[in-house]
């Protein structure tokens, strides 16, 4: 009888010696694949990529059944890979979609189509942890469900059930801790340990400033009130993958170049003089090399280290996350009373989202309602005052 292949996994050769003892060849990952050996080019400390490799061969080599069929019959696994072959292609980020694909194959690969219900769903949420992130996956479990029965591969109802969203945040920075923020990250200097000489132990500080590019992520998301993303993307020299900064014109083209627009509206905006000054300055004394947002003349990829240590320097409290600036910004925007349906069109918002989540600080939230109470409460009192004049009291009348 045929010994039934354990399909495709991964497998850790061992390091290869000759015969002195000496190593040739570091242990690497292979898949192996029946009789194949296929490379993934990962050694032994790269586990996680080999994972990643495996699962993208995987779904290469695996291609789902495409007919109707009954809801027993059809694995959530080859939903979500149709979901993936066919729209994969129109995900703004490419890298987080497939990580949700691969949460959620994790979890109801399979599983038949028809234990996708209510309770089911919400045994997701809770083995997630993470009620929004859960609510992300989910989202896309639905929107895959929805592509198969377009397709015409299913017939029956099936609904995925959301988590309620979160409450909004409504935390924003003052000026002043806006202005500590900046100053922390300024003048921040690298410490190092001596381990030499009279110094030998002790806390020195260098000339090098760690936290400076911080402080221009921070400087163009408050000017701009523009998303993490397309911050650290900014450069004033065009090209893939770059939100392009205008110096001559001073305008934030925020959607980088070779990106699909979507409904998060990054659209150009005009940069506030004094933003200006800075990018152009910082553009002409070759403080960056192309990306306003660099590390050692790199592109950051993730600004999470040193922006929280950033936080912890200036001593500010709450839940305050780079996203934290954009809302600063449209607070700011409301308070100094601009008109909602133009910081809408500054910040790349709706005017209902402007309106619902930021309005209460426009200056003029609700104005004509309380002065009309209050012109209502002038009239009561002066009427009620007339009505106590031209009455005379009970103790008047006995005195009389």
């Amino acid at each position: 009888m045929p010994r039934r292949s354990k399909g495709a996994r991964l497998w850790l050769r061992p390091a290869r010696r000759d015969k002195t003892g000496k190593v040739t060849q570091r242990p690497i990952w292979l898949i192996l694949d029946g009789g194949r050996h296929i490379a993934t080019g990962c050694a032994e400390s790269e586990a996680q990529r080999a994972e990643q490799i495996l699962a993208a061969y995987i779904a290469q080599k695996y291609r789902p059944e495409r007919r109707d069929r009954d809801l027993e019959a059809i694995d959530v696994a080859d939903v979500l890979s149709i979901y993936l072959d066919d729209c994969g292609h129109r995900q703004a980020n490419q890298e987080r979609f497939r990580r949700r694909i691969a949460r959620l194959n994790e979890y109801w690969g399979g599983k038949a189509l028809a234990t996708v219900t209510g309770a089911t769903c919400r045994q997701y949420v809770k083995d997630r942890g993470n009620r929004g992130g859960a609510r992300r996956d989910l989202e896309d479990l639905r929107a895959a469900i929805n592509h198969h029965a377009k397709e015409g591969l299913h017939r029956g109802v099936v609904r995925v059930v959301l988590p309620e969203k979160g409450q909004p945040r409504d935390r924003w920075l003052t000026r002043q801790e806006a202005a500590r923020l900046l100053w922390a990250c300024w003048r921040t200097r690298e410490v190092q340990t001596a381990h030499r000489g009279a110094r030998k132990g002790s806390k020195i500080e260098t000339d090098r400033y760690p936290l400076r590019h911080i402080a221009r992520f921070i400087l163009i998301a408050l000017y701009t009130g523009t998303r993490p993303g397309a911050v650290m993307t900014s450069s004033y020299v065009r090209g893939p993958g770059r939100s392009f900064v205008d110096l001559d014109r001073g305008i934030f083209y925020r959607l980088a170049e070779g990106r699909r627009a979507t409904k998060k509206r990054q659209s150009p905006t005009p940069l506030p003089p004094r933003l200006l000054a800075h990018v152009r300055r910082w553009a002409r004394l070759g403080t960056v090399n192309d990306h306003f947002v660099e590390w050692n003349g790199q592109p950051v990829c993730s600004i999470k280290v040193g922006y929280k240590r950033a936080i912890a320097l200036a001593g500010l409290l709450g839940k305050i996350t780079p996203h934290t600036l954009r809302h600063t910004a449209a607070t700011w925007l409301m308070q100094k009373g601009v008109p909602v349906w133009e910081a809408a069109g500054f910040l790349g918002m709706s005017p209902a989202m402007v309106e619902q989540t930021y309005g209460h600080h426009h200056p003029a939230h609700m104005r004509s309602a309380v002065e009309a109470i209050a012109g209502k409460d002038r009239r009561q009192s002066l009427a009620i005052s007339l009505v106590n004049t031209a009455v005379p009291s009970k103790n008047s009348v006995k005195s009389k």
